[in-house]
């Protein structure tokens, strides 16, 4: 079942509420090609909802990694509480 551009966001949120991640992680644990994360993450940054961090390697390397924000993690609640509610309810109808 194909999932939609919300849920798609939410688990990117989920996946970085675990900790910084390079993107190739997120790739891996959100099950996100590469094209499409580089635009949900954009439009996640832009939302002030998650931001890079660069990271600092040995040899002068850089690279990235990206972090939920405080507001991030706010969204991410709140969805999760509707998300519950729900869930009961849908339990209550039936």
């Amino acid at each position: 079942m194909q999932r939609s551009k919300l849920e798609k966001h939410i688990d990117i949120l989920k996946v970085l509420g675990h900790g910084p991640l390079k993107l190739t992680h997120i790739m891996d644990k959100a099950h996100i090609n590469y094209s499409v994360l580089k635009q949900y993450l954009g439009f996640l940054i832009q939302q002030n909802f998650v931001e890079e961090q660069t990271l600092h390697k040995k040899r002068k390397q850089k690279g990235v990694a990206y972090t939920i924000t405080e507001r991030g993690q706010t969204v991410l609640k709140h969805f999760r509480e509707i998300n519950d509610a729900f869930q009961i309810t849908a339990g209550a109808v039936e």
